[in-house]
C-alpha cells in the first residue's frame, strides 16, 4: 500500500472565540441533560436512557474542555507578552 502524501500545505488553523464557543457548547449539552431528566422513565421504557447520559457525558467533557483551552489561551497570551512566537502546530 502506498503511502499518501498531501499535493498541498495544509491551511492556517483559524483562531476564533475558542473559550466562548466550548463554553457554549457545554452549556447545551446540560441544558439538553436537564430537558430529557423529566423523562427518564420514557427513556427507560423504550431502551433510550443512553440519550440522556450522553448529554450528561458532553457536560463533562465540556468542563474538562473549558478548562483546557483557558490554560491553551493563557498560555499562548504569556508567550505574547514574553516576545517569544507562538510555537507552529506540529504535523
Amino acid at each position: 500500500m502506498a503511502k499518501w502524501t498531501p499535493k498541498h500545505e495544509a491551511p492556517e488553523p483559524l483562531e476564533g472565540p475558542v473559550v466562548a464557543t466550548i463554553t457554549g457548547g457545554t452549556i447545551l449539552w446540560f441544558v439538553l441533560f436537564l430537558v430529557q431528566l423529566p423523562f427518564y422513565g420514557w427513556f427507560d421504557d423504550h431502551g433510550h436512557l443512553w440519550w440522556l447520559w450522553t448529554c450528561l457525558a458532553g457536560a463533562g467533557l465540556g468542563l474538562i474542555g473549558i478548562w483546557y483551552v483557558r490554560k491553551r489561551d493563557a498560555a499562548i497570551k504569556r508567550s505574547r507578552e514574553a516576545g517569544s512566537p507562538v510555537a507552529p502546530v506540529a504535523e
